[in-house]
């Protein structure tokens, strides 16, 4: 009883977190219009940017706001699928290394595309676990669109690879693949 009286007058652990999280979304819309003004190679320069600002000693962390901002207008010009706020908020947890659950349809494969290009700016590469061959080679292919036009490269580790295939596919920015395979 004392716990749910503590829970309506501070709210809920989730609901905490998440009002924490505002800020950071409201940063992010508010470069939403600057976005839309840069042309296509403005846009993807600034994984060069992000990049150089990385080799200067900034943290992936410090990029977040930016570089979500850049994914989302790549989302939107090129798959014609726009982050939402919610999405965001995944984005933010699945880079804090937590679990974001989320349903059927509800844009898992958008939400990863944040945090993962985010980390792969590091140069250190970042794999997307996925269920079946299937969806990493669909994700990859889809999801590919936003890292090539940013300039990252995407590899796939499926069932069939040879060992120099399976090293190139590791050699790329982001890599798709089953937990079996990597």
């Amino acid at each position: 009883m004392f716990d749910k009286a503590l829970a309506k007058v501070f709210g809920t652990k989730h609901e905490r977190e998440v009002k924490a999280m505002r800020p950071t979304i409201s940063a992010i819309n508010d470069l939403a219009s600057q976005m839309e003004t840069l042309s296509d190679q403005e846009l993807a320069a600034r994984t060069v940017q992000f990049k150089e600002q990385i080799a200067q000693g900034a943290s992936v962390d410090d990029l977040l706001i930016p570089a979500f901002a850049t994914v989302r207008e790549a989302g939107r010009r090129f798959l014609n699928m726009r982050h939402f706020d919610v999405q965001l908020i995944g984005g933010m947890i699945l880079n804090k290394g937590r679990i974001a659950e989320m349903k059927t349809g509800e844009g898992k494969t958008l939400v990863a595309t944040l945090p993962v290009y985010l980390n792969a700016l590091a140069g250190k590469g970042a794999h997307v676990v996925t269920v079946n061959d299937y969806l990493a080679r669909r994700d990859a292919e889809w999801m590919g669109q936003i890292y090539n036009f940013l300039g990252m490269t995407v590899g796939t580790i499926v069932h069939g690879l040879d060992d120099d295939m399976r090293r190139a596919q590791y050699a790329a920015d982001i890599t798709y693949g089953t937990n079996n395979e990597f």
